[in-house]
Order: C-alpha cells, then sequence, then structure tokens
C-alpha cells in the first residue's frame, strides 16, 4: 500500500459525510437512470435540433422559490433531478446559458443519498441536501484533468481505505465540492463546517459506485471529466438539487 491505512481512513470520514461503519458509503447497480419527466432541448452542444421546442428562458422543473435563489450572474447550473424524496435515483443535467436562454449541454444518469433528500440535512442521515449551492473547488485522487475550478490533486487525501468494498476505490479519483456547510475557496476535504458538525458536510459531486451514497451525488467518470472541464469560475456555477417533487414546489 502507498499509504497507511491511518492516513486512509482519516480522510475518507472527511469526504461525502462517510462514517466508518457505513462501509457500503457515497451504493444495486443500474444501467440507466429514469429519466421521468425531465424536459431536454436540444443535443449534447445545446444546439436545438428539428422538431424540439425551443430552449427555455429558465431550466425546466425549476419552480419560483428555488429559481429566487440562483444568483443572477449565474450562467452555469448543475440541475440534479431526484426520482423521488425517498429515492437514490436522479439525473444530473448541465445548463448553460448562452444570450438569455438556457441550454442543456449534457445529462448522465446519477445517484444521490441512498435515503434520499432532505431539506434539513443532518450528520449520518444519508440523505442530500435540497438547495441551491454554488460550486467553487475540486480535486481527487489522479491528476487535474483540465478543470477550471481550482483543482487539489492529493493521493493520500482522496485515497478510500482498501479495506472497503472494491466498487468504492474510484469514488474521489475526482471531486466537485458542493458548497453546503463549507468555506468556499477551501480544497474539498476542508473540516470547516459553518453551521456546525450537526449539519454535516463534505457534500461532494463524485464518481459513481452503482447505487446511493451517504449524502453525496455521484455520477460516471466521464460527467465528472465533462463537468471539470466545463465548470467556469467566470460563469458561477451552482448545483440546484432535490427530489422532482420539492424542485417544482
Amino acid at each position: 500500500m502507498r499509504n497507511g491505512g491511518a492516513r486512509r481512513a482519516m480522510a475518507a470520514v472527511a469526504a461525502c459525510g462517510v462514517l466508518m461503519s457505513a462501509l457500503a458509503a457515497c451504493g444495486d447497480t443500474r444501467t440507466e437512470a429514469r429519466h421521468g419527466d425531465i424536459p431536454r432541448h436540444g443535443g449534447p452542444s445545446g444546439t436545438a435540433q428539428p422538431g424540439t421546442p425551443a430552449p427555455p428562458a429558465r431550466i425546466p422543473g425549476i419552480g419560483e422559490r428555488m429559481w429566487q435563489r440562483v444568483p443572477a450572474q449565474t450562467r452555469q447550473i448543475v440541475a440534479v433531478y431526484g426520482e423521488g424524496p425517498n429515492s437514490p435515483d436522479s439525473t444530473l443535467v448541465l445548463y448553460e446559458k448562452r444570450g438569455n436562454v438556457w441550454h442543456a449541454s449534457g445529462s448522465w444518469p446519477a445517484h444521490n443519498g441512498k435515503r434520499g433528500w432532505s431539506t434539513d440535512h443532518r450528520e449520518g442521515d444519508e440523505r442530500t441536501p435540497v438547495g441551491v449551492f454554488t460550486l467553487s473547488d475540486a480535486g481527487g485522487l489522479l491528476d487535474d484533468p483540465g478543470s477550471k475550478l481550482p483543482y487539489t490533486q492529493d493521493e493520500k487525501a482522496f485515497q478510500t481505505p482498501y479495506s472497503w468494498d472494491r466498487n468504492h476505490w474510484h469514488d474521489f479519483d475526482y471531486v466537485i465540492a458542493i458548497d453546503y456547510n463549507r468555506v468556499p475557496g477551501n480544497r474539498p476535504d476542508d473540516p470547516t463546517r459553518p453551521l456546525g458538525k450537526d449539519k454535516g458536510g463534505g457534500i461532494w459531486l463524485h464518481l459513481d459506485h452503482g447505487d446511493g451514497t451517504l449524502g453525496c451525488v455521484s455520477v460516471p467518470g466521464s460527467a465528472m471529466r465533462y463537468l471539470l472541464r466545463t465548470l467556469d469560475p467566470a460563469d458561477r456555477p451552482v448545483v440546484v438539487m432535490g427530489d422532482k417533487a420539492t424542485l417544482r414546489a
């Protein structure tokens, strides 16, 4: 082993709200997500296809209450549409604003907390916090793939314990910190919790391992690389996430 077991364990505990007593952290394999009623416009480049509706002036599936929390300067939104309040299944869509309209530039199957979503997230509840959060820092076990966000590569901090199931060994190859209960501008594994430890923390976008997480949002490796190369601090990226009903409310 390249790193000591204790150092790997300490790093893993700080990530994704992981508790060492919950080995299946951040867990039933599916080959595709159920996109349900998520409207999609255009192809991967965001270009409208013949016969499709015009791109929306704001992203679909988001109600006024949640939309009001999106900063006016934001031109990139990572939307995570959860299948249900208690479901670990979701779909992640990247929207980018060109001119005055939003275009979907990518869509991937995703997973959220294994027990679903929470509007009052607590440490260890195995749910993902609902809300609108900025995206400001990235990192991972692997070298920077060309991230526009500040990127911290650290083999020690992002190494999962070898005692974990093999499916989890690559969870933190790439991560993007979701600015829930953390201080933006610090590396993703920074332990500072402004709202207190009881409110949890270490909520990341990271590589998918086939099922629900302890609170993070996980996507395929191709999606993580695309997000890292596309999300630009100049566009004030945010994530809007929750189950579909709550997002529409």
